[in-house]
């Protein structure tokens, strides 16, 4: 048939394989404006059951029982600017404009009107159709997050980020030899159009990698979902892995929101955790290493910064269940409004992030699940190293997204805490403190047998399964004699946690005795640590028929005491107040008497012979002189940390004999009791 033959008689051509040509447009004849049908169900086409029956006056059905269906139609809004629902279908519906012969083209663009003054149109949308560019794609945006090429409709919408992102991707592929045609012709097709919509944006994203600046407004470019960007964010440096960002306003300004991943740990697992890095709206240009947060491929020495972060994260790795570590340098607590207060922090202290979840109030960070890549990189990782290095739990990838920092204690403090990984280190052991420790040589052997045979696991049982399993030891004396420092020694000749309580730190109350003592015994039974309650006569003290409060106290004290299982010290200044029940529980009862002049010597020489920064010129005889006072130990170094102060005001590097004379006059005129 010639030219005169009638127009889509022939057969359409397959979905999404068309050359970007729309067809010839219809003229006002071939028009005519129908509505419809296949959008109207039969019901709409014949007379309504429900009309029907209103008009013969016949009863309606129950609610729910026609099986058919209603369409019923929003109505033009009124004078009022209101609307309502009615049976008249809408005379202004249009043909929807994607339809069967639209599924045909290769791609769809979807156009308004641009706001640029250089363009008419420009696109909202664009939906790829043609199975060889969803081929192509699903190469060239491999792993770009939110984008699935094996979609029948795989749309984009402007600013079409995924092509900002992978452009150098896109066009090295197209420029791949041994494309068949059809996959080049659709290529150029897809290439034509963007380089109409974000051609603008290429350049100026290039011109940014070139000179390391970018502006606020195509901040957007430089962060690609799935990459790893910087950032000093609550903490040193850290890598975090981006997903996606944002512009966001509030009351405070604009801001270009972060939403990344760092890798976590809840004490029991590893997991990612989600972090929210806000960016400010900025004039101009700014360095880009100068944000914030920035991606890690612009930082000038990538490799060890790479390097340092993988050796902090198998730091934070090992660090993940309960360790007894020591702590120099800035911590952070949190006020009452939940916000970071930074806590200057020397000392002692347990990494356990799953004893903080359970007993801090400041609650725990709920990780997410590993993804798909995370499994795969981990599954690959522990078969290929497995058999030499036993079982792994991280990746080097996952090092590097580490947090900074982890949670835990402060025995020292007694807070629970944030700790940042960098300053965490080993415990430097005082190997001599129990040596030096002024007691009788059968006590100081008494307390040791005990200690230790109860760390190495005692196997003696009460008839009751768990009680009486626990070593209690009560040291009772005048202040300055030891006890605190025979507990000290112990823990450190053991080298063991030493966690000191008073009885202010348990409360007042039965209810809040009972709760604080039972969690503390948890804690320190978990640590393996020595438990020191340090003048707790308020619980040992007898109990009497006028202070029932306080009889609950001590109860409570006496029950708990029973299934305890680890070494608890226990000291007091009157020991001849105890209820007659403790007597009985108390497994080593040492009493320390006011010290001998060769004790105080002993004490002198061993705080003179232990001071690290300033060198004492004291002869033995001044030692003698000076064991005569009539001092306790607790005296004794209070007077000589005093007198390294008064030789560090004088500028003198020796401590000499005049300054303790200087310190012991002042402690005659001290005003109170005498001393």
């Amino acid at each position: 048939m010639g030219n005169g033959g009638l127009r889509g008689t022939s057969p359409a051509p397959p979905l999404g394989s068309g050359d970007g040509v729309l067809p010839p447009i219809a003229t006002d004849a071939e028009a005519e404006v129908k509505a419809p049908v296949e959008s109207q169900p039969a019901v709409d086409m014949e007379v309504d059951a429900v009309t029907e029956e209103k008009k013969t006056k016949k009863p309606l059905p129950p609610v729910g029982s026609v099986s058919s269906i209603k369409n019923i139609y929003r109505s033009p809004k009124d004078d009022d600017g209101e609307w309502t629902w009615v049976d008249k279908y809408p005379e202004d519906v249009e043909e929807a404009a994607e339809n069967a012969e639209t599924e045909t083209y290769a791609v769809l663009v979807r156009n308004i009107k641009s706001n640029d003054s250089r363009k008419k149109l420009e696109a909202d949308s664009i939906v790829i159709q043609s199975p060889w560019l969803k081929t192509a794609l699903s190469e060239i945006l491999n792993e770009y997050p939110g984008v699935a090429c094996e979609l029948e409709r795989l749309e984009f919408s402007a600013p079409f980020a995924p092509f900002v992102h992978r452009w150098t991707e896109f066009v090295a592929y197209t420029k791949r030899p041994g494309l068949d045609a059809k996959t080049k012709e659709h290529l150029k097709l897809l290439d034509d159009i963007l380089r109409y919509e974000i051609g603008d944006s290429i350049k100026a994203f290039e011109d940014y990698v070139r000179n390391g600046v970018v502006t606020f407004k195509h901040l957007w470019m430089i962060y690609q979902p799935g990459t790893i960007i910087l950032s000093a964010y609550k903490g040193p440096l850290s890598a975090f892995e981006l997903q996606e960002t944002e512009y966001i306003q509030n009351n405070c300004g604009k801001f270009l929101q972060l939403s990344c991943d760092c890798v976590d740990s809840n004490g029991k697992s590893f997991g990612r955790f989600g972090e929210t890095i806000l960016i400010s709206e900025f004039i101009g240009t700014k360095k880009i290493t100068g944000l914030r947060a920035y991606p890690w491929s612009f930082h000038e020495e990538k490799e060890a910064v790479v390097a340092a972060l993988t050796k902090r994260g198998e730091l934070f790795e090992k660090l993940a269940g309960h360790s007894f570590k020591s702590y120099l340098g800035t911590a952070v607590t949190w006020d009452r409004e939940g916000n970071e207060v930074p806590i200057q922090v020397e000392g002692r202290i347990i990494v356990d992030i799953d004893s903080f979840n359970r007993f801090s109030r400041y609650g725990e960070r709920s990780l997410s699940e590993w993804n798909a890549k995370d499994y795969e990189r981990l599954a690959q990782f522990r078969h290929k190293y497995s058999n030499d290095q036993g079982e792994l739990r991280l990746t080097p990838y996952h090092h590097v997204l580490a947090r900074s920092r982890t949670r835990g204690y402060s025995l020292k403090l007694k807070k629970w805490l944030d700790f940042f990984i960098e300053q965490v280190s080993e415990i430097t052991w005082n190997t001599t403190a129990f040596d030096k420790l002024v007691l009788p040589d059968d006590q100081k052997e008494l307390i040791l047998a005990f200690s230790e045979s109860q760390l190495e696991g005692s196997n003696f049982d009460d008839v009751i399964s768990g009680k009486g399993k626990g070593i209690i030891c009560l040291l009772s004396g005048p202040p300055g004699v030891g006890k605190t420092l025979t507990a000290e020694a112990v823990a450190e000749n053991l080298r063991v946690p030493l966690h000191t309580l008073s009885s202010g730190d348990l409360g007042s109350g039965s209810w809040e005795v009972e709760n604080n003592l039972s969690e503390i015994l948890e804690l320190v039974s978990r640590w393996n640590a020595i438990l020191l309650l340090d003048e707790c006569d308020v619980f040992l003290e007898a109990r009497s028929s006028a202070d029932l409060e306080r009889n609950k106290v001590v109860s409570i004290f006496l029950r708990t005491l029973e299934y305890y299982e680890g070494i608890m010290f226990m000291t007091t200044n009157r020991v001849d107040n105890i209820d007659a029940a403790f007597q009985s529980r108390i497994h080593v009862s040492l009493e320390y008497p006011d010290l001998t002049a060769e004790s105080r010597r002993q004490i002198w020489a061993n705080f003179l012979g232990s001071s690290k920064s300033i060198r004492s010129d004291l002869t033995m005889k001044d030692i003698e002189e000076l064991a005569e006072l009539k001092l306790n130990g607790r005296q004794i170094k209070n007077i000589l940390k005093t007198a390294q102060l008064l030789a560090s005001r004088k500028r003198s590097r020796v401590l000499k004999k005049s300054f303790i004379d200087t310190i012991l006059s002042i402690e005659k005129r001290r005003p109170g009791p005498p001393q």
